[in-house]
């Protein structure tokens, strides 16, 4: 049951950012902002947390999960650094994710034949 939860909740949010993709004229770009925003607010005001307990990886895989990441990073570098924190916190927490990103995209790109589209 815990995995049609998942499936479901995710599957919910890509369903309502494609609607906002579909039907406004925001760029994909402003709405990946839109949604990473939204995770480290959510995650400010303490709604992000019950939520991701009861959707499980439905909430936190999509990109409302890396907001609640860098949140949390932001937090825990300011609670330990102060000021200088608000810089490094983001960071620390999510460097593991984006250097991630970069190398598999490095290997898929040598694997296939990527090409611009004109």
């Amino acid at each position: 049951m815990e995995f049609v939860k998942a499936f479901l909740i995710g599957g919910a949010i890509c369903a309502l950012v494609q609607i906002l993709m579909d039907r406004t004229k925001l760029m994909p770009g402003r709405i990946m902002v839109l949604l990473v925003c939204s995770g480290c607010v959510l995650g400010a005001i303490g709604i992000y947390k019950p939520f991701m307990e009861f959707a499980g990886a439905g909430a936190s895989v999509p990109l409302f999960g890396f907001g609640n990441v860098l949140w949390k990073g932001v937090k825990e570098a300011i609670d330990e650094n102060g000021f200088i924190g608000i810089f490094m916190g983001g960071f620390k927490a999510s460097a593991v994710g984006i250097s991630a990103a970069l190398v598999f995209g490095y290997i898929a790109s040598l694997v296939f034949n990527p090409k611009m589209k004109k």
